[in-house]
């Protein structure tokens, strides 16, 4: 079929159900081309899309497709999604790719819907495949036309839009979320290839054991494409058996599957991860925390990055509950930039583990960021004549650290005297942890600070 054709319409549909297929190996096309879904009574998965009474399924149906983008991962059906709204629309429909097409072919496509809007009255939809491969400017040239309805703009993407995509472009049009699919989904859609003669494998005498199918369908983590793909190499690299039977093994599909790919190599998937990472660590989960920490490590994530992450958590969530937190995630850091990896999992899987369990307190960060708030927005305050420095040549006859007492003087090391020159808390100790005694101690030096501190200085 030539890449042109890639929409044909219900004619080419029509072709392969009238027809009974050759065996596979005498298509040009691989089987997860042969087996896109033509209607959505076969679409898999993505159901809260795509559910009876959904929207997006009542604009397919009805014809009444406004903009939209689809974003999601590999072998989702955000292509096939663009098929079957071609085969059902009467607006005509047109492809560009964001990897081939340029903005001389979108000028073309762009006028050519005009004239046809204003001569015949009939919508075109542009489906832009890969649309954050355009550029600022290539997609600024769409926004004219999208905003003034002469063309419908369906973009795919395997990226974040609201990161990848114009943020006009992106207010335009409704943004659809496809997910990775379920392994059962996956599980129906290589039966349904085991069975379909006419675009599958059906043709062929093949036996698929069900740990196969099922490995198939839980490495290819939620990738139709990649499934359909490696059940099409286990068939068709298996010697048959001398009745002709072609059975495909475990084992057989193990090597038919390439080693699981993280999916990991943009900003939106970089960032969830570190993400869910911190909020498993701040929640209590080593469990959680862990499995974040090993898909990082497996996608290649540099050690020092998840290790600067810990820190931080360990500072700004098990804070003064566990003071010790920082000191290990501090220790993990420098381990992992001496060792590296492999032998780098273990120290930061170790501070991991410990802060995850270690009581949570983020009373330190609250307390800076008040008192931060007060000096970007309030009154600054002068240092008290007390404080200031008096180790120069004429302080005292500036009266510059009269009637300052120092601390280790009095008994307990402690004295009470105005530090701030006003009545100021910031730090409001929990009762987690370390923090506990803290939070006594405090209490009892405030109270002699607030005896202590002159009228004049109180807010």
């Amino acid at each position: 079929m030539p890449r042109d054709d890639l929409f044909g319409g219900e004619a080419a549909g029509a072709q392969h159900r009238e027809t009974p297929a050759a065996p596979p190996k005498a298509s040009h096309q691989p089987l997860a081309s042969r087996m896109r879904p033509r209607a959505l009574d076969e679409f898999a998965g993505q159901s809260h899309i795509l559910g009876t009474g959904q929207l997006l399924r009542r604009a397919i149906e009805s014809d009444r497709i406004q903009s939209l983008i689809f974003f999601g991962p590999p072998g989702t059906g955000k292509t096939s999604l663009a098929q079957i709204i071609a085969r059902r629309t009467a607006a005509k429909f047109e492809r560009l790719s964001g990897v081939e097409s340029n903005v001389a072919d979108m000028r073309r496509v762009l006028a050519a819907a005009a004239n046809r809007l204003q001569n015949t009255g009939q919508a075109t939809i542009l489906f832009i495949d890969e649309i954050h491969r355009f550029n600022k400017a290539q997609q600024d040239v769409l926004l004219p036309d999208v905003e003034g309805g002469t063309v419908k703009l369906i973009g795919a993407t395997t990226h974040n839009p609201f990161f990848f995509v114009n943020s006009p472009l992106v207010s335009r049009s409704q943004i659809f979320e496809l997910r990775p699919l379920a392994v059962e989904d996956l599980l129906r859609l290589l039966r349904n290839a085991l069975a379909d003669a006419a675009r599958g494998l059906g043709a062929m005498k093949i036996q698929a054991d069900e740990e196969a199918l099922i490995h198939l369908a839980t490495v290819s983590d939620g990738d139709a494409r990649k499934a359909l793909n490696a059940l099409e190499i286990a068939a068709l690299t298996t010697t048959p058996e001398a009745d002709g039977a072609i059975h495909v093994t475990l084992e057989a599909a193990a090597q038919s599957i390439q080693k699981k790919a993280i999916v990991y190599d943009d900003e939106d998937a970089h960032y969830d991860t570190i993400s869910a990472f911190i909020k498993a660590m701040r929640g209590g989960d080593p469990d959680a925390a862990l499995y974040w920490l090993a898909k990082m490590i497996h996608a290649g994530e540099d050690p020092r990055f998840i290790a600067r992450r810990i820190v931080i958590c360990a500072a700004e969530d098990a804070g003064l509950a566990d003071p010790m937190a920082l000191v290990l995630a501090n220790a993990a850091l420098q381990t992992a930039e001496f060792v590296g990896w492999p032998e780098a999992r273990i120290p930061l899987a170790e501070a991991v583990i410990y802060i995850a369990a270690a009581p949570k307190s983020n009373s330190a960060m609250a307390a800076i960021d008040a008192a931060l708030d007060d000096v970007k927005s309030g009154r600054t305050l002068p240092v008290p004549e007390h404080l200031r420095d008096a180790s120069y040549s004429g302080a005292k006859r500036l009266g510059h650290g009269q009637g300052y007492r120092y601390a280790h003087d009095s008994e307990g090391h402690f004295v009470a005297q105005d530090y701030l020159g006003a009545e100021k808390i910031y730090y409001e100790p929990t009762e987690q942890g370390a923090e506990k005694k803290i939070k006594e101690r405090l209490e009892k030096w405030r109270a002699e600070f607030a005896k202590a501190r002159p009228a004049k200085g109180r807010d």
